[in-house]
């Protein structure tokens, strides 16, 4: 099926070049662009700085909005679930997550959105429920802008922070990625500052040397889960393609390029990497650029119906979570414990794979609509 032509595929740029090349002036990108985004208007027919003649060609040639929403569900501690399907009658899932720290008013300090870039994941990490749905696409760039602009839709509350730890390997979608953080990052919208974006990898080199020669303006963090070759390998497939040896020397060149710190994501299985020796090695590796890391405890992805090493992965004990985290501390690393929000609608860390939202649509597909 061929992709309709979105507008928010569109960088600014883009789009200039994009309307001079319908006989208009490029002022009007701007005001088009100030009205997708500052205005949030979502639909072209209200955007009232445009001509009527420009706004009834861009109605039959371009389509605004590249998500639809299916279904919201909200857990106990707040955290939204949000399911989109896209044009082509496939689906992602989308998560806003508000912190445990509170203004004095009562609200959260920060709403982050964890967004998705693939449709699936091809790397096949072992304790990733996405790693059960495969590869079906990469998503557009207005598929990804999208899914801030409809989630901020549902929320009274502002989103202070945006994560790529949702569905799919950014870094295997590095250029839609990038152009839709130049659109949340641009000067002229109210979304986002690029300190308050993050890029999670699994660890694909080639797309943190790219970072690191454009000097990204974005946060990087590693999802690393192992301190050996070989335990990286049988939960991380991408680790038989990069092993640490050259993980850490990417992380090194980017640290000399931008030097900006990184995190590094490590959950916990009990009996595989929970050890005294796992610790040290992890310490080991988090000093060779200026650092901190997510500790994460493992949630449940029985409903994929996980086999082999997948299935045997379990959650490390509130006893041995602890002292992992204090031995990592006496080695004055840097640690964070990541919150389990949402881990009642399977929300959670690695847990996006459709578990409780039934893709079958009650509304026209997109498709249809469009």
């Amino acid at each position: 099926m061929k992709s309709p032509n979105f507008l928010k595929n569109y960088t600014i740029a883009e789009l200039r070049d994009y309307v001079r090349g319908m006989g208009e002036q490029a002022f009007r990108a701007d005001q088009l662009f100030d009205a997708m985004y500052a205005q949030g208007i979502e639909h072209i027919h209200d955007i009232a700085t445009l001509p009527k003649a420009l706004r009834e060609t861009l109605e039959q040639e371009t389509v605004m909005s590249a998500v639809r929403l299916q279904k919201i569900q909200e857990s106990n501690d707040g955290t939204k679930k949000f399911l989109f399907e896209l044009f082509d009658g496939r689906a992602i899932e989308t998560v806003l997550i508000p912190s445990e720290m509170v203004t004095d008013d009562g609200s959260p300090k920060r709403m982050t959105l964890c967004v998705s870039t693939q449709v699936g994941c091809p790397l096949n990490c072992q304790f990733c429920a996405t790693a059960s749905l495969k590869l079906k696409r990469n998503l557009f760039v207005a598929e990804i802008v999208d899914q801030l602009l409809a989630a901020q839709r549902y929320t009274e509350k502002k989103i202070t922070n945006l994560v790529f730890m949702g569905m799919g390997e950014p870094m295997l979608n590095y250029d839609n990625v990038m152009a839709a953080v130049s659109i949340f990052t641009h000067g002229d919208t109210p979304l986002l500052g690029s300190k308050r974006i993050t890029l999670s990898t699994a660890g694909v080199v080639p797309g943190i040397v790219r970072m690191a020669d454009e000097k990204s303006p974005i946060k990087l963090a590693i999802s690393l889960h192992a301190t050996t070759n070989g335990l990286r390998k049988e939960i991380m497939p991408i680790a038989r393609k990069y092993e640490l040896t050259e993980l850490g020397n990417a992380i090194e060149y980017y640290y000399r390029k931008t030097r900006r710190a990184v995190t590094y994501e490590y959950i916990l299985f009990e009996g595989i990497n929970d050890s005294e020796a796992d610790a040290k090695r992890l310490a080991r590796f988090t000093r060779r650029v200026p650092s901190k890391v997510n500790v994460i405890p493992f949630h449940d992805i029985e409903f994929t119906n996980p086999t082999g090493i997948a299935a045997a992965l379990k959650p490390t004990s509130r006893e041995k979570f602890k002292g992992f985290i204090s031995l990592l501390q006496s080695h004055d690393v840097t640690v964070m414990i990541r919150s389990s929000s949402g881990v009642d609608i399977d929300a959670a860390c690695g847990q996006l794979a459709f578990s409780n939202a039934s893709t079958e649509t009650t509304t026209p597909l997109l498709s249809e609509v469009l």
